[in-house]
């Protein structure tokens, strides 16, 4: 699902068009082939640090950007992306782990997509296009493969209604406009966050850099939390 579907209060889709590869903020761009396909769609890189070196991206100059298989790769050097593509099968899996980290705490829902049952402790995971999905069986893994876009709706919806309850910004990421001042704000999912618009205008360069919002709404939910748990313990320490 690579076209966002825009509407007001209604899912969105799961990933922006893919970002033009000369709209990467810079950085040294390569689509390169063999082991390291050209796919027709790229799945944009949705994390803001080197999945080799753990080093935030641009603490060496700009990132070196690489699409293997289809997937956009960032690296703060090149001697990271040596690394990456010597074992690539093992380096996308250390990626996935880091991307399922990074989206856990935003993960909606205590049940299967595919079932409705309730999951467990450490249940089956996969990643999708970049998206963390989570099952009750091995079983459901399959399911899920034959009709994958059925789900990752399912799962939008379940992302804006529980993020929706307490949406940390009340202003839009990209004018800084207060949401719902020019009408019902654009509801987006991207990188299992909820995303709010003030229009459908921001879209364009919410896509242009999409992790600087995403950084920006992690921000704002960590201060959340952060306020919710002092404000927490000083009502403890009162009683």
């Amino acid at each position: 699902m690579n076209r966002l579907s825009i509407t007001a209060a209604i899912v969105c889709s799961t990933l922006l068009s893919p970002l033009a590869l000369g709209e990467t903020g810079g950085g040294c761009v390569e689509m390169v082939s063999g082991t390291e396909s050209a796919a027709p769609k790229t799945i944009p890189y949705i994390l803001d640090i080197c999945p080799t070196s753990g080093k935030e991206l641009g603490s060496k100059g700009d990132p070196i950007v690489k699409v293997y298989d289809g997937r956009e790769v960032k690296f703060c050097s090149k001697k990271c992306d040596r690394k990456f593509k010597k074992d690539l099968e093992a380096s996308f899996e250390k990626l996935d782990e880091l991307i399922a980290e990074s989206q856990l705490p935003f993960y909606p829902k205590t049940t299967c997509v595919i079932t409705g049952n309730k999951l467990a402790e450490d249940p089956p995971q996969i990643i999708y296009e970049n998206r963390l999905v989570r099952f009750c069986c091995v079983g459901c893994i399959g399911t899920f493969k034959n009709d994958p876009e059925q789900y990752i709706a399912k799962l939008d919806k379940s992302v804006i209604a529980k993020q929706s309850e307490h949406y940390p910004l009340t202003a839009c990421p990209i004018s800084g406009e207060e949401l719902g001042s020019m009408g019902d704000a654009i509801e987006v999912v991207y990188a299992g966050r909820l995303v709010k618009f003030c229009c459908s205008m921001c879209i364009p360069k919410f896509e242009k850099d999409p992790m600087a919002v995403i950084s920006k709404i992690d921000a704002a939910w960590k201060a959340m939390h952060t306020d919710a748990d002092e404000h927490h313990g000083h009502d403890h320490n009162d009683d």
